[in-house]
Formats: structure tokens, sequence, C-alpha cells
């Protein structure tokens, strides 16, 4: 038998593989075995209740999708009476997805969802700003740090920093997050992008730009998580166009700790179920018994990193 469990942010997880917030719900248990997952992620929660944007929301492009739901939420009450507990029944760890408008909103949800049965909670600091013009948290140290810290107060769970790719200060980013009391990070969030229809000459989204998942963002996410890796001391969750265990795999090898798949679901709603038999396959095949042990094992004789940038210019 091989050892699927690894331990990731201050939880013990059954196996590496858990859903990316967004695109799972308790509905999921009507095609697929829940149980066998290593986490559940919930869908995003915020403080009142959201509509959520404009449709179109959801535009299919080559190598993946484009989403711009806008987080619809029925608000933080809603979900702790009715949300948290249809998960009561499963031995499997409940993640709550997390969103504010600001670092002081952010601390009061996260205090108002650190109730029974909730394991840890994932910040989705990719988010707006509404007192930084509207930048997201993540975009920047300073602003993670801060917001990181209000959270850290406000609750004794682990808390996992969601992370956007949409800046030039990733490993910096990182940084501030673990600094500011992060116990984990999940790396990334969606790549902002946007479509045109050409019959229609308007933008496929309703809101005109939305976040890119998919196939065609997992080598720009696995670049970023592997850099995060190096930055800094807590686990790494990679999470970006994982459809196969092959893609878990390369995540893991390059130092994550577990995945979360997202848009894998959309097309196949048991891709989590396949990744982890997948994973399982290759570590009996390859004679590993235990699957943390091929966490960080990319091989050094691959290239030598300190020439990566070098070989870029």
């Amino acid at each position: 038998m091989v050892d699927l469990s690894v331990d990731c942010g201050g939880i013990r997880l059954a196996n590496p593989v858990m859903p990316a917030s967004g695109t799972f719900a308790s509905e999921l248990a009507d095609i697929i075995e829940l149980q066998r997952l290593g986490a559940f992620v919930t869908k995003t929660v915020t403080p009142g209740k959201r509509q959520g944007n404009p449709t179109p929301r959801v535009s299919e492009v080559p190598g993946g999708m484009l989403n711009s739901i806008g987080i619809p939420s029925k608000g933080v009450d809603a979900f702790i009476d009715e949300t948290i507990p249809l998960y009561a029944d499963y031995d499997v760890p409940l993640v709550v997805s997390i969103s504010a408008d600001t670092p002081d909103g952010f601390a009061d949800i996260c205090r108002r969802v650190s109730v029974p049965g909730v394991a840890a909670v994932e910040v989705n600091i990719s988010c707006p700003n509404i007192e930084d013009d509207g930048r997201a948290f993540a975009m920047r140290p300073e602003t993670t740090l801060a917001v990181m810290r209000k959270l850290r107060q406000a609750t004794d769970l682990p808390l996992w920093a969601k992370l956007t790719p949409n800046t030039g200060e990733i490993p910096a980013v990182a940084q501030a997050a673990e600094e500011g009391g992060a116990d984990a990070l999940v790396v990334a969030n969606t790549i902002l992008a946007m479509s045109v229809d050409i019959r229609t000459r308007r933008a496929s989204l309703g809101r005109v730009m939305g976040g890119l998942s998919g196939p065609a963002i997992k080598p720009i996410i696995l670049r970023m998580a592997y850099q995060c890796v190096r930055a800094v001391q807590i686990p790494v969750i990679g999470c970006g166009g994982i459809m196969t265990a092959a893609d878990a795999l390369e995540y893991l090898i390059v130092g994550c700790r577990a995945v979360q798949v997202g848009t894998a679901t959309f097309v196949h709603p048991g891709a989590m179920l396949t990744v982890i038999d997948g994973l399982e396959d290759y570590c009996r095949q390859n004679g590993i018994d235990r699957i943390a042990d091929l966490t960080g094992t990319l091989s050094a004789e691959a290239h030598d990193a300190s020439l990566e940038w070098e070989a870029i210019a």
C-alpha cells in the first residue's frame, strides 16, 4: 500500500488532492465519493450577500476557460447555518474560503467562520482591496503583510493564503504572507485575461475581463509555485491547470505539498479521483512508499538554477 497522506498547512490530509475554491460543492456527492478527497475547499464566502457579475460569466478559450463569476454569496450567516453542516458527516478536513474588501472585513469574517467543523481558512487575498484603489491585496508585499497580520489575530485556525499570479513580485508576496502568519500558500488564482467574439465584436464576458484557468496556465503557475517553494518555509499548494496525475506530479516534484484541481472538474466531474488514483499508480510503479517523499525531488542535474535568469536574458 502506498501512503498518500501529507501534512499541509496545519492539517493532516489523507492524500494531497483537493478542489480549488469555486469548483466544488456538496452536490458532487451524487457523482463521486467525496470521502476519498484529501480536503474539501468551499466556494468563497463574503461578509454579506453578493449577486455576482453580469452574464456571460464563463467563456471557453483554447487551452482553458475564462470566468468572471464575481463571487456570488448568500453571506456568512447563511454559510455557517446552511453550508458547514452539509460536511459534518464526512471525515475529511473542511477548508473555508473567505473574501472581503478591507483588512478589517477580512478579519471579521475570518473570526466568524472559525467555528467547530472548520479545519482551516483559505483567505482569498487575490481579491480587490477598496482601501488601495482596488488593487488585489496580494499584488504587493506590504498589503499582503498588513492583511495577513489582521487575519492572524482573528483566528487560531490554520490560515492558507491564496495568492494572485497577476503580480511581478510573487516570491516577495509569498514571504510577506508567511511573515504575516500564513500556515500555507495556495499558488495561485487565475490569470487576468479576456477574449472577444468577432461576430458581435463584444467581449466574451459580461465584465470584459476575467480569470484564465486550465491547461494553458500550468507552466506559468508551476514556475510561480517553484519560486514560492524556494522563498518560504511553509507548505505551498499548487493550483493551476492540473488536469491529470502527471500535472499534479509536476507540482509535487518542484516542492508543493499538495494540489488543488479546478477546471478539470468542470470537464470531468471525477477528475480529482482520477488524479488520486494516478498518483498512487505512479508511486507503486516507481517504488515510492510515501508520496510525501516525492515532494521537492526536482533533479539538480536538470539545470543550474543560479543561471536561470541569465539564460532567459
